[in-house]
């Protein structure tokens, strides 16, 4: 008899974590890493929340239990919110909090899915997307993207992934790992195709300030008003606010599905840690001043990778045009030998390049899409130059030409 269960046997420990995890432990060897792993801001959070968080602490009403879907300021406080930064319109008990975003997107599955229900999944996608969709009870249909196509789905595409046990599509714009964004009409004529076919949409907003140049922030809701009812939108403080590590996170949809969420919730974790809802609600109320000179940095520093990744034979990088992910098409990479180890994956060279070159990125099998790799761009300006300059040493060499 196994000693786990089928269903958390089956999961797979995140690619990206694991990533992260590795190069922090060469680092703590002696070993000089640059990491291009980590998908979170390098910014401290921002000195008014942390402060709202001490003065929460010493409030003996942020000592005991609160109500399990969110204290009634903290749903307000996402209310305004929404309503200012997209447009849409909803009310308190339209709303759940969750413990980080990651929570309201295994949460949102669980609302939607029955056993056997399938859901749209366009590749490359977030790890964490296909382990939640199979925990509550989904099937995965992938749907695969590339460079050429600026890693967006198309409507033919979707049409042919739909069957009559099409339950969700997710989408996520902009998008991790591939840095693409939607423009405004193809957000509203894939939120047409929703409606049109009957199908639900999970939409993922948690990198919705960080947009570059042009490109333009969208919520499908608001451009598809009639799709409101079969929408779950999911978002959080950690990628905007630079506090990942405060696990806030919330889901917006409608309330009879919101309710039997919050019943799901009040079994599995009850209340979200009070301080950190009192610190999210002065993140959301603190206005966007420190997002924005976080944003100016990110739109630098994409600007950089881009340049410094084309400039390496064999490699082509789509501009990130939001989030702070590069997603490299490294195909002319690979069946080549450096130092001596040969390299025919994505998975091959990512090990290749932190051995030899103590480099870490994540592989695009992490993704659902091989043969390119995620380069998150939240380090300082002079990492990122360092860390493309020793991967452009070690692929570049004589030996890398094998």
């Amino acid at each position: 008899m196994n000693r786990t269960s089928q269903r958390l046997s089956a999961i797979r420990p995140s690619a990206t974590l694991a990533v992260d995890a590795k190069a922090k432990a060469l680092k703590a060897s002696g070993e000089s890493v640059i990491g291009f792993g980590a998908g979170e801001p390098d910014f401290a959070t921002p000195a008014h929340i942390v402060e709202a968080a001490q003065a929460a602490c010493a409030d003996p009403r942020n000592h005991r239990y609160s109500p399990a879907g969110g204290l009634p300021e903290m749903k307000a406080a996402i209310v305004a919110k929404t309503e200012r930064d997209s447009g849409f319109e909803c009310d308190p008990s339209q709303v759940l909090v969750t413990n980080g975003g990651k929570h309201a997107v295994y949460t949102a599955f669980a609302a939607l899915c029955d056993p056997g229900d399938e859901v749209i999944l366009p590749a490359p996608y977030w790890t964490t997307y296909p382990e939640a969709i199979t925990l509550a009870g989904g099937v995965p249909t992938v749907i695969d993207t590339d460079v050429e196509s600026g890693f967006k789905v198309t409507i033919d595409q979707l049409d042919a992934a739909l069957t009559e046990r099409t339950k969700v599509l997710l989408f996520v714009s902009p998008d991790n790992p591939s840095g693409s964004v939607y423009a405004p009409a193809e957000v509203r004529a894939i939120g047409e195709w929703a409606v049109e076919n009957g199908v639900w949409v999970i939409t993922d907003e948690i990198y919705e300030h960080l947009v570059f140049g042009a490109n333009e922030f969208s919520s499908m809701p608001v451009e598809v008003p009639d799709l409101a009812e079969h929408c779950l939108i999911v978002n959080g403080v950690a990628k905007t606010y630079a506090m990942t590590g405060w696990r806030v996170g919330w889901m917006i949809g409608p309330a009879d599905v919101v309710t039997a969420a919050a019943s799901f919730q009040s079994h599995a974790t009850s209340n979200v840690a009070n301080v950190c809802q009192r610190a999210a609600i002065a993140a959301l109320e603190g206005g966007l001043d420190d997002v924005a000179t976080m944003r100016d940095a990110f739109r630098r520093r994409a600007t950089t990778i881009h340049a410094l990744l084309n400039d390496i034979d064999g490699v082509v990088c789509a501009e990130p045009q939001g989030a702070f992910y590069a997603f490299p098409d490294l195909r002319g990479l690979l069946g080549r030998e450096y130092g001596g180890a040969r390299a025919e994956t994505t998975l091959e060279l990512a090990d290749i390049v932190l051995d030899q070159a103590k480099v870490a990125f994540v592989p695009g099998e992490a993704f659902g899409l091989p043969g390119y790799g995620r380069f998150s761009f939240a380090l300082g300006d002079d990492d990122i130059a360092e860390g493309v300059s020793r991967l452009s040493d070690l692929v570049g060499g004589d030996d890398g030409r094998s």
